[in-house]
């Protein structure tokens, strides 16, 4: 059967700058190729969104065809992800791939089964996968569609599911959202209600056709409550056979994970959970010079990644203060009071004292460098625990021995020199203890900026001196042992950022 699309839906669709992603298109034609029968089996209002990559390809595929599928994605650079344990559902699976020309991740949620109903538990499944897939319009370029007769018994069912349940009248989510009112609005005009009641009567019979008008009128809004309640509770019961749990546990279930959810976002102000990808979490550090665009580099990276998957975002060169260093550098502070006519002691001057003639402020200053030290050793541990758990995290600055004018140890030379104080060397020895525990990191980005740039990009606010160093000292290094991503900084930002999507998303 053959639909058409509105010019809101179909816009766009014949590729230009606000036309489909290069790898939805290749998705699509290497689907074709293969044989595997598969549509964008809902939000087809919305098509053009999809296709650009701005929402999910929710995709349905036959299960006959499932290695068929997944092969392919696998060919296109995809990679599968899990949902958080609460959101996982049999026979649906995502995948996450990056277009290079864009820089988007196209997220497919692929669907096995008709699986659907209320956002917090997806209860049931609609076992009309086949006939759906015999509708398929193929003529609609670059995803295939449904016949919006199936698609519109289909959108009924889920949102009476959704919205007319006893349990989501209570919890004020009883009306559809405008989207939905929109693709409602989207199909009503497209499809041939007979045609819809027929496809009832052969394919749904368990519901009939009288059961799903009821159903239509609620989704119109032109029920009234009583009637949404008796008919959600009559859909859930003419659905049992194909739930996953019993509609009353159900119920109960769903209210309980409403509540956690606006326990989490207005009590505890946390985001919404993300998935995982199935190769496991990675640390991901960014270093370089002054004014090569760290910071810059880790909020797109962060921000690029936290849409679809679990990742936070940690700065080991300012590590979060602990208790115990807020403690130390208060009582730190009080010395040097009682300290201001002796000179001041710099980093550098630190790393080159051998500590056998430090005066009281450089001993200062050397115990603040353990608590910083130690202060990054506490923030990369809490890290490393969130990549075990399998998320990402995306480093800004990075403690690496090769490094040695940012972020590493200032009095690891005091330990080797003969003579000097017993707390300088235990002080120094604290030092080494911490950073020897910080391993290197799964992914190493490396910004080499050429220092005349980096000093005009700092000039007026770091010292001319200490940039010029810093960033001669990145450009001289060999990064072999890692190896690392070595990326040209000096080019403009969307070109260095392109590069390091490649590169980081290969590795991941």
């Amino acid at each position: 059967m053959t639909s058409t699309l509105s010019a809101g839906a179909g816009a766009d669709l014949d590729g230009g700058a606000d036309g489909p992603l290069t790898l939805v298109t290749r998705l699509s034609q290497a689907l074709a190729a293969e044989g595997v029968a598969w549509c964008h089996w809902k939000s087809n209002d919305a098509l053009d969104r999809a296709a650009r990559g701005d929402s999910d390809l929710d995709l349905l595929v036959s299960r006959g065809d499932a290695e068929r599928f997944t092969a392919v994605i696998r060919g296109l650079g995809f990679k599968d992800a899990r949902s958080p344990r609460t959101k996982r559902v049999p026979g649906v699976f995502h995948s996450y791939g990056l277009d290079q020309p864009s820089g988007k991740l196209a997220h497919i949620h692929a669907h096995f089964q008709l699986v659907l109903g209320d956002d917090t538990t997806k209860n049931y499944r609609l076992p009309i996968e086949d006939a759906y897939l015999d509708s398929v319009d193929l003529s609609v370029a670059p995803l295939p569609i449904p016949a919006p007769e199936f698609e519109l018994v289909v959108f009924v069912v889920r949102m009476v599911l959704k919205h007319s349940t006893w349990d989501a009248i209570a919890s004020h989510k009883g009306r559809l959202a405008a989207s939905e009112s929109r693709e409602l609005g989207f199909l009503r005009q497209r499809a041939d209600l007979e045609h819809s009641r027929a496809i009832v009567r052969e394919h749904l019979p368990f519901i009939g056709v009288t059961l799903w008008e009821r159903c239509l009128r609620c989704a119109d809004g032109t029920a009234a409550v009583p009637a949404r309640i008796r008919t959600g509770h009559r859909l859930e019961r003419a659905l049992a056979p194909y739930a996953r749990r019993p509609p009353g546990p159900d119920a109960m279930l769903r209210l309980w994970r409403r509540a956690r959810v606006i326990i989490r976002r207005h009590v505890f102000h946390r985001p919404a959970v993300r998935g995982t990808l199935n190769g496991g979490g990675a640390f991901i550090a960014v270093v370089g010079g002054d004014g090569a665009g760290k910071s810059t580099i880790v909020n797109e990276l962060h921000g690029w990644l936290s849409k679809d998957v679990a990742t936070n975002r940690v700065h080991l060169g300012q590590p979060p203060v602990s208790v115990t260093s807020w403690v130390v550098r208060r009582v730190w502070k009080r010395s040097v009071r009682g300290l201001m006519r002796e000179p001041s002691v710099s980093g550098a001057s630190l790393a080159a004292s051998d500590g056998r003639s430090m005066s009281r402020r450089g001993s200062a200053r050397l115990v603040r460098q353990v608590t910083v030290a130690r202060d990054r050793y506490l923030a990369y541990r809490r890290a490393r625990r969130f990549t075990t758990g399998g998320g990402l995290v995306v480093s800004d600055r990075y403690p690496l021995p090769e490094i040695e004018l940012m972020d590493g140890p200032l009095a690891s030379r005091m330990l080797d020199t003969p003579g000097g104080s017993r707390l300088v060397k235990f002080l120094a020895r604290r030092e080494r203890h911490y950073y020897a525990k910080i391993l290197d990191p799964d992914i190493l980005v490396v910004l080499s900026v050429d220092p005349d740039i980096a000093v005009e990009r700092k000039r007026g606010i770091d010292d001319e001196d200490v940039v010029r160093s810093r960033s001669e000292e990145i450009r001289r290094l060999s990064w072999d042992r890692l190896p690392a991503i070595v990326v040209d900084a000096s080019r403009p930002k969307d070109e260095v950022l392109a590069e390091i999507k490649s590169a980081v998303w290969s590795r991941l």
